[in-house]
């Protein structure tokens, strides 16, 4: 069987189409992304019309390309990008009508657990701490010998901090301290972030692909490495924090979609990385989309965790 999933996200919105033999036994066919930034057409709390268009004219492209390859099952479902909206109920309603698609309005919490759910799929870890860093939310879950401890959502991403902290295309000094008081505050003044020393940080989403690609870049690590050390992602930390052309010519060689969010995003992970301690730095390929795959179209509702050393 064939089984489509669409995600739309506060940055981008994606597309991936699975070919699924039995219970959680799949293989990703092909990925699409729009860049639609959702998040940008925020107007005083509210998705705005325009904002509304971008959505519908991102997933309508999806249906043609599903169409042309007769992909008859497809799942679409929304997160921060429409859950943290003054309007959700009309922007839904009108996505929906626009498009033909039913879109699934998914909690943080629901968020923070479909996405661990799905890298546990592939990773063989038992214990640390997930991280997916969106464009308007940043979900976290903290797990112990394959079982979970907490899961959290804070309502930063790495574009709503660009919008609401960056006056220029990198963060200058500025910039850089607005970020970290909006992190103090959203995410240690408004949580009960666990006070502990925590190992591997286990990432997933558009920024955290971005660091493993700098990282790969900038110290020369073998193409199939998932792994970035702290001691790297602080050197890598030094650098785009300068904002300077060296920053900006990195970025542009590795990821220019991500020229205006990736240090925002960065700085997320940074924040987090440091609360935890955490020694290394692990990116996954699968998240959310598989995590949803699995629990909620196969109705494989266990948490598929690998124990390993």
């Amino acid at each position: 069987m064939k089984q489509a999933v669409i995600d739309i996200g506060s940055n981008s919105i994606r597309l991936s189409l699975y070919s699924v033999e039995s219970d959680c036994d799949f293989k990703i066919l092909f990925k699409e992304k729009i860049m639609a930034g959702l998040a940008g057409y925020v107007e005083n709390g509210a998705l705005s019309a325009e904002g509304v268009a971008r959505a519908c004219s991102a997933l309508l492209e999806f249906k043609n390309t599903l169409e042309l390859l007769n992909i008859q099952r497809a799942s679409v479902f929304a997160t921060a990008s429409l859950r943290n909206v003054s309007n959700t109920q009309e922007a839904l309603t009108k996505i929906e009508a626009a498009t033909g698609f039913v879109i699934e309005l998914l909690s943080g919490e629901e968020e923070a657990q479909l996405g661990y759910a799905g890298a546990m799929q592939e990773l063989q870890i038992s214990g640390g701490v997930f991280v997916d860093i969106g464009g308007a939310s940043t979900e976290l879950v903290t797990f112990e010998g394959g079982d979970v401890k907490t899961f959290m959502s804070f309502s930063v991403g790495s574009l709503s901090l660009y919008r609401s902290c960056v006056k220029n295309i990198l963060p200058n000094t500025a910039s850089l301290k607005r970020i970290e008081d909006t992190l103090r505050t959203e995410i240690d003044e408004k949580s009960l972030l666990p006070i502990e020393k925590r190992s591997p940080l286990v990432c997933v989403g558009g920024t955290s692909r971005a660091v493993l690609k700098l990282a790969k870049r900038q110290f020369d690590l073998s193409e199939t490495c998932r792994c970035v050390t702290a001691q790297q992602f602080k050197r890598l930390c030094s650098v785009l924090r300068r904002g300077d052309k060296e920053a900006a010519d990195l970025i542009l060689k590795t990821d220019a979609d991500r020229i205006h969010t990736l240090v925002p995003g960065i700085m997320i992970l940074r924040h987090i990385r440091s609360h935890f301690a955490a020694n290394k730095l692990i990116v996954g390929n699968y998240g959310i989309r598989e995590g949803y795959l699995c629990q909620r179209i196969l109705k494989n509702n266990t948490y598929t965790h690998k124990t390993g050393s």
